[in-house]
This record gives structure tokens, C-alpha cells and sequence, in this order.
């Protein structure tokens, strides 16, 4: 990228598919704002950064809080400028049967994933159409597409997500912001291995690639879709996803 780098956001950077993506933005050139709810995760991985030669900084805050989106949101400017591209990766895993579900459970899943989508892309959205120029990415997951078994709720609230994409997408394209979304396979993350030894067998055991992802290979097609050269790609949901999905 030439002249002034562009300022990102990514949201539960601190490890795993969000922690790929900051360091391939930066690496990218993005000046990336590494948000996790944990402080010192999300400062390891700007440190990181840093010391590889990217800009970056960090900040702690609850997506679903509009408080620490709002602090979020301003620390990045205060840094990096205006936000160019936002990456909505902040998310949490939590296995059960759907009668064993309780409310807490369910209210907290949407919390995270769908009212933080909403409250990050809320705050960055309004200087992303005042300039014309702008790139969403929300993380989905295949499971938003085909569902899965003790996971009604995660599946539900991923789902909700790709729903925003296409909507949000018919709204804002025509004025300069793309949105785009990346619905991940089981990828060898900290949140996968939250879930049980056993549904972790059965689910290998289902791809056609016969393999989890690397989160890297996830932040490869992020910055695909930041890049130029993904300009046509708009409302979209993209899957390295082992073959799970086929579409």
C-alpha cells in the first residue's frame, strides 16, 4: 500500500484466527488497533507486531458493551486515524445440548457475536461512508451455514451474522463500502479446543480434506477480501473450510 497506511481494527486478536489476521494485516502494511478482551493478550500480539517492524497498538473492551466499543473505536483514531477496515472476529465457543441450554448461555453467545458486529460496524461505519472507501469482514462459520449438533446457539448467532453481511451489503456497497464475510471451517484455535475430545473426532472425521485449518490460512482470505483486488466480491460469505461446506 502507498502513502498513509490504513488503519484497522480486528476484534479478539489477541489469539487465534483473530491474532493470524492482525499479524497478516500488519505484515500487509495495515496499522492494525488489536482488541481481546484480555488486556495482555491483545498487547502481546501488538508487541509482536511491532517488533516484526508492523504498526500496531492495543486495546482491552467487550464487543458487546458500547462503552468499550466506543473506547475501542476512538483508540484507533487516536492512533492510526480513521478506520478503514474493520475485521468483526471477536467470538466465544460454549457446547451443549440445546435442552440443557440455558438462557445466560444463549443471551451471552449473540451478545458477543451478533450485537458486537453490530455495535463495532455501528461505530466505524459512518466516516467509512462519509469518505466513499471502506472494507468490512465479519467471521461467520460454516456452522452459521449447515448448523451443528450442541452448538444451536453458536450456529444460530454465526448465522445471524451472514444474514447481516448480505443485508448490510445491498445497503452500503453502492456508496464506496464493501462487506464481505469469512465462514471458517474447525480450525486449530484455542476456542476449538474448548469444545470435547469427541466432537472434535466426529468432525474430522466428516471433512473431505480430512484435516483442520490453521488460522493462518483464515488470514489469508481476510486479506484477500481487504485487498483491491477482492473488489468484486460483495455480501459474500468465503469458506476455508476443509470442504465442510460446498457451495
Amino acid at each position: 500500500m502507498e502513502g498513509q497506511p490504513i488503519s484497522a481494527i480486528v476484534t479478539g486478536a489477541g489469539s487465534g484466527i483473530g491474532k493470524a489476521i492482525a499479524l497478516k494485516l500488519a505484515s500487509n502494511g495495515y496499522a492494525v488497533l488489536v482488541n481481546d478482551l484480555s488486556e495482555a493478550s491483545a498487547k502481546a500480539v501488538a508487541d509482536e507486531i511491532r517488533g516484526a517492524g508492523g504498526q500496531a497498538t492495543s486495546t482491552a473492551g467487550d464487543v458487546s458493551s458500547e462503552t468499550d466499543v466506543a473506547a475501542i473505536h476512538a483508540a484507533a483514531i487516536a492512533t492510526h486515524g480513521p478506520v478503514g477496515l474493520l475485521v468483526n472476529n471477536a467470538g466465544i465457543a460454549h457446547q451443549a445440548l440445546f435442552e440443557d441450554l440455558e438462557v445466560k448461555d444463549f443471551d451471552r453467545m449473540f451478545a458477543v457475536h451478533v450485537r458486537g458486529t453490530f455495535l463495532m460496524t455501528k461505530a466505524v461505519l459512518p466516516t467509512m461512508l462519509e469518505k466513499s472507501a471502506g472494507v468490512i469482514v465479519n467471521i461467520a462459520s460454516q456452522l452459521g451455514q449447515i448448523g451443528g449438533i450442541e452448538l444451536v446457539h453458536y450456529s444460530g448467532a454465526k448465522a445471524a451474522i451472514i444474514g447481516m453481511t448480505k443485508a448490510l451489503a445491498r445497503e452500503v456497497s453502492s456508496r464506496g463500502v464493501r462487506v464481505n464475510a469469512v465462514a471458517p471451517g474447525p480450525i486449530n484455535t484455542p476456542l476449538v479446543m474448548e469444545l470435547s475430545e469427541d466432537w472434535r473426532a466426529a468432525k474430522k472425521a466428516q471433512l473431505p480434506l480430512g484435516r483442520f485449518g490453521e488460522p493462518e490460512e483464515v488470514a489469508e482470505t481476510v486479506a484477500f477480501l481487504a485487498s483491491p483486488m477482492a473488489g468484486l466480491f460483495v455480501g459474500q460469505t468465503l469458506g476455508p473450510n476443509s470442504g465442510d461446506v460446498m457451495l
